[in-house]
């Protein structure tokens, strides 16, 4: 081990602060999309053989565009969404401990699909790595770290 290790060691977040932040970022999402759609997205549209063609793109950037530009967002400027701050944590590059990237936050975003693969094996992976990084943080280069 290094001098620079020792004098400033670094605490990576394990499985289960991550999975309480998970559940709390779900559930703030879950909420957001779920109002914006009760107000924005005609469900009798949309249930119907003929749904028009805006009421499905709406449904989808509620549910899907806005959740990964919301998060993707909080990871660029936070560096860490409303449940990784809850739990004190922080998403930074693995490879010098320094904020992400834009890119990097995007590929971890992607990345976390994969992840879910296979029975969420990419996640469950951080309980067992050294640096307790899943498959989206290799992917994307990044460790989850406390405050």
């Amino acid at each position: 081990m290094n001098t620079e290790e020792t004098s400033n060691p670094v605490s990576y977040v394990r499985l289960w602060a991550r999975l309480g932040a998970m559940i709390i970022d779900t559930i703030i999402i879950s909420i957001v999309v779920y109002i914006l759609s009760l107000i924005l997205v005609d469900e009798s549209a949309l249930a119907s053989e003929n749904a028009p063609p805006t009421q499905i793109l709406l449904a989808f950037l509620i549910s899907f565009v806005l959740p990964a530009i919301a998060i993707i967002l909080f990871w660029v400027y936070l560096q860490a969404t409303p449940g990784k701050l809850v739990v004190g944590a922080r998403i930074v590059r693995a490879d010098n401990g320094m904020n992400p990237s834009v890119g990097q936050c995007i590929g971890r975003y992607f990345s976390y699909f994969l992840s879910g693969l296979i029975l969420g094996l990419g996640y469950l992976w951080v309980a067992f790595d050294k640096r307790k990084q899943g498959w989206h943080d290799k992917l994307a280069g990044t460790v989850v770290v406390r405050r």
